[in-house]
Parts: structure tokens; C-alpha cells; sequence
């Protein structure tokens, strides 16, 4: 038998590009039973309406550039872009702002780059901030949680509220959202900053229905099952563990520190952690090998920079959940990060 011979640096365990792809599609399940099991159908019907349009346009795509179609589809990266946009899009969101971020994600933000490996943001996040700019009043429409919800939503109404804006019995989104006492339900960032800017503090604005034992109702175990899925990862060897830890300690600390300061201003580190999309992104967004960091000081500092931007966002910008903002923002500064905390050759001092 002839041995294998190959460059440094030397694993245990390499994926290929398609079977990296599937494994983190796999980890995110856990999430998205849970996503379903508190918000209903609607996600899941997401990702698999991004799933087809993704294919479709990686496809097209590939076609236009005489490229190998089946070649490229079976590296898994549009499939796995797809369910990340599905899994962030409201529930109800109609079915063409899903397929304007997906086609866009898919043409522009990675095809027209080059393709995998040149693309230098997230495509996901790309389409999210791209949708959330131009379609604020769809992308902030998040359902209750089910158990707040006035009017039952089983799959045929999600898909008819997905398709036509309205449910079987014509309800529109607006009256889906509103809870058994009639009061449409803000998600838990939203309500209290919201709370926050109106007078109320912090405790006051946790005493609400929409927040639970120590974040907001449905989004705490979700956030939980999204971090069991990531520890898979880490476990596996999939994803180095330095963004993950970097970005949700520093956020940890930094809202921490803020909390110790003013506790009535701000919201909670529990809250920053388990309400929004932290733990999701931590595992999911920020690990994409190709727009992160390389270099082990430049995960770190990857990570902590996020984390800073999505703090001060959240805390004084405009938009309750900044993560998307945060890791576009911090994809450009990649390259200077990498440049300074590329490790020297042994036995050559720096320059």
C-alpha cells in the first residue's frame, strides 16, 4: 500500500468541503425541532422554500459559467446558506422577501465574489441586513410563542400565510401575532429596549410575559439546543472553539460590566446571551471559514470584536439584535487582523 503524503499542518480528522457543509446543517437541527416546537411550522417551511431557491440559483448560476452544476451543488455550501436564512427569517415572512435574500445571498454576495472560498462576507448575513433594511416591518414581525398565540396555526396555515399573507380562516399576520389577550407581542430584545427607552427599568420590563426564567420565553431553549448542536461541533473537531468562546465571553463580560454599573438601564447578561441570535451565530455564523479569521490571536480578537460591535448596537443603536450588523462589519477588518497575528517562521525574528 503506497503511503499518503501530505503538507503540514497534519490532523486527526479532515472533512471534506461537502461533508463540513452537512455536519453543520446536522448540528443545526436540534435548533430548528426546537424553533418549531415554540414558534410553529413557519421555519421549517423557511428553510426548505430557501433550500429549493438556493439550489435553483446555485445552479443557474453555474449554468450562465459553463461550471459543473452537480459538482458544485454537491458541496452543500447553498444548502447550507439556505437553512441559515430560513432559520433567522421570521415564521410568516411571505415567500418572496425569502427568495429575494436567497438569490441574493447565492448570486451576489457569493457568486459574483468568485464562488466559495472568495466571497469576503457572510452570504447569510448579507441577505438578513439586506431584507431587514429594506423590509423592516416584515422582518420584525416574529410570532409569540405558541402558548401566547389567540388562534391555533397548524402547517396548512402557515403555508397559506407564507403564500398569501393570510391564514385559511383569513387572518392576517398582524392578527396571527396578536396574543389571547389581544396585545401583539414584541420579541424579547425589542420589548425591553423598547421598555428601556420609554422610562422603565430593566426588572420592571422582565416582569412581561414575553421574558421566562432567565431570558425571553421560547428563545432561552432555543438558544439552548443551538448550543448543544455547536458543542457538537467543537467536539468533533469541525470548528475551532476560539470564536465561539471569544465572542459569548466577551459578550458576557462586557454586558456584565454594564449591568454591575446601571442595572435598571441595561439589559442583563443573561439576557444578551439567550434572548437574540448569540448563541446561533457564535456556532453558525461566525465560524464560516472562509470570511473569518485563520489565525488563532485573530479568532480571538475576531470574536471579541463582534461581540463588542453587537453590545454597542444592541445597547445605543437602532436595531434590537445587531449580530448580522456586527459580523459585516467586523469581515472587513479579516484581513488586517490576519496580516498582524500571522505566526512567525521558527527561529526568524519579526521584522
Amino acid at each position: 500500500m503506497r503511503p499518503i503524503i501530505a503538507s503540514s499542518p497534519f490532523a486527526r480528522r479532515t472533512f471534506s468541503t461537502s461533508q463540513l457543509m452537512a455536519l453543520v446543517i446536522a448540528c443545526l437541527i436540534p435548533g430548528m425541532i426546537v424553533q418549531w416546537y415554540v414558534y410553529g411550522w413557519g421555519n421549517i417551511i423557511q428553510v426548505l422554500l430557501a433550500s429549493i431557491v438556493a439550489l435553483a440559483t446555485e445552479a443557474a448560476v453555474m449554468r450562465v459559467r459553463r461550471k459543473p452544476i452537480r459538482f458544485t451543488l454537491k458541496d452543500n455550501s447553498a444548502l447550507l446558506t439556505a437553512v441559515l436564512i430560513g432559520i433567522s427569517l421570521p415564521p410568516l415572512t411571505p415567500w418572496w422577501i425569502t427568495a429575494i435574500g436567497v438569490v441574493f445571498a447565492i448570486l451576489v454576495a457569493k457568486q459574483l465574489y468568485g464562488g466559495l472560498g472568495q466571497n469576503i462576507f457572510n452570504p447569510a448575513m448579507v441577505a438578513y441586513v439586506l431584507l431587514l433594511i429594506s423590509f423592516p416591518v416584515q422582518m420584525t414581525s416574529w410570532l409569540p410563542p405558541t402558548q401566547f398565540l389567540n388562534l391555533e396555526l397548524g402547517l396548512l396555515d402557515s403555508l397559506n400565510t407564507i403564500f398569501t399573507g393570510y391564514s385559511l380562516d383569513g387572518y392576517s399576520v398582524n392578527q396571527i401575532r396578536s396574543t389571547v389577550d389581544g396585545v401583539t407581542m414584541a420579541t424579547p430584545l425589542d420589548t425591553l429596549k423598547t421598555d428601556l427607552s420609554q422610562g422603565l427599568t430593566s426588572s420592571e420590563s422582565m416582569t412581561k410575559p414575553v421574558f421566562g426564567a432567565f431570558a425571553g420565553v421560547g428563545s432561552e431553549w432555543i438558544n439552548l439546543a443551538f448550543l448543544v448542536g455547536g458543542l457538537i461541533l467543537v467536539k468533533k473537531r469541525a470548528l475551532a472553539w476560539h470564536i465561539p468562546a471569544s465572542f459569548l465571553g466577551t459578550l458576557f463580560i462586557i454586558s456584565s460590566i454594564f449591568y454591575l454599573v446601571s442595572p435598571d438601564g441595561v439589559a442583563s447578561p443573561m439576557i444578551h446571551l439567550f434572548s437574540g441570535a448569540s448563541i446561533f451565530a457564535a456556532f453558525f455564523i461566525l465560524t464560516d471559514p472562509v470570511t473569518a479569521s485563520t489565525t488563532v490571536k485573530g479568532r480571538i480578537i475576531f470574536g471579541a470584536l463582534i461581540a463588542i460591535l453587537t453590545y454597542c448596537i444592541r445597547t445605543w443603536g437602532g436595531y434590537p439584535d445587531a449580530v448580522a450588523f456586527a459580523v459585516l462589519l467586523a469581515n472587513m477588518t479579516v484581513p488586517l487582523i490576519d496580516y498582524y497575528t500571522q505566526p512567525h517562521p521558527y527561529g526568524r525574528k519579526p521584522q
